[in-house]
């Protein structure tokens, strides 16, 4: 009877452990999100549903892009991108369309709610959240965990070298120019208030890594006073392509000193607002104008 006994519990051990081994050669892969959240993935996903443009973009960039199913409403680049299925907005998505879709893996960036985040998971559909990043550097670490995430390491590897020797290169460049022209790019203006961008974000890095000052160096936030814009009067001033003429004609943005001597551009929403890798075009476009 002992021996009988023995054995069933070395049979329960061993099935166990052959369970157990299952489970860790299921296993895809395991990410620390941008919320500090272990995800683990049990196979590679195949049907992707982003919820920001960035990140959109990105899988793009690694060649992913079959197995996007549902993006936002924002996610319009590139021009393919258009054809995907629509969700919503950022922050007011469909959670009936999000399910109609049938995704292994929903992608987020900051801008989704907690409630959302924890609504979608009660589903039992995963969610990595990759966050916008604060600055032009960080957005290598994005793309080394959608290598991961996408099953495309070795290219994403390639990508990131690439980027980051232009960042080097920027820096190597700055280092020469002498004195660097006060730049600004209008977030918002007019009724609304007046908004420019602050120190500690990646529209200040793409202004100081294309050899400009930013007017926002010592700024908080983003909102700014008409007077302190007007005490600045930056040298450059750089804005969305769709807000260009009305800027110029409206006073009293017409009377600024950038303005008068025709050194404001317009430049693509995409570039600026953005964190992906069209921020490079923006450093390249914007350094290229005020270093003549």
């Amino acid at each position: 009877m002992k021996k009988i006994l023995f054995y069933l519990f070395f049979a329960v051990i061993v099935s166990c452990n052959n369970h157990n081994s299952h489970k860790q050669r299921a296993q895809f892969c395991s990410i620390e999100d941008s919320y500090n959240r272990e995800v683990v993935l049990s196979h590679e996903p195949q049907r992707i549903i982003s919820l920001s443009p960035g990140i959109t973009e990105m899988v793009y960039l690694l060649h992913s892009e079959e197995k996007l199913v549902g993006v936002t409403d924002f996610c319009n680049f590139p021009e393919a991108a258009k054809k995907i299925d629509r969700v919503g907005g950022l922050n007011n998505f469909s959670i009936e369309q999000l399910l109609n879709l049938h995704p292994d893996l929903v992608l987020i960036g900051s801008i989704v709610q907690k409630e959302d985040v924890e609504k979608i998971e009660s589903l039992q559909i995963p969610v990595i959240a990759l966050k916008a990043e604060q600055h032009v550097a960080d957005i290598l670490h994005s793309i080394q965990l959608l290598g991961q995430i996408l099953n495309q390491q070795d290219l994403a590897q390639e990508k990131i070298e690439i980027f980051q020797q232009k960042i080097d290169h920027y820096h190597l460049v700055v280092q020469h120019y002498t004195a660097a022209p006060t730049v600004c790019y209008m977030v918002g203006f007019g009724e609304g208030g007046d908004y420019v961008a602050p120190q500690n974000s990646h529209i200040h890095d793409i202004i100081t890594l294309a050899g400009g000052k930013n007017i926002g160096l010592n700024l908080t936030g983003w909102s700014i006073s008409r007077e302190f814009l007007f005490k600045e009067n930056p040298d450059f001033i750089f804005i969305r392509r769709e807000n260009y003429e009305q800027f110029c004609t409206s006073f009293p943005y017409s009377e600024l000193n950038a303005v008068k001597n025709h050194q404001v551009f317009p430049i693509e929403s995409g570039w600026m607002d953005i964190v992906s890798p069209r921020m490079f075009l923006a450093i390249d476009y914007i350094s290229e104008l005020i270093n003549h």
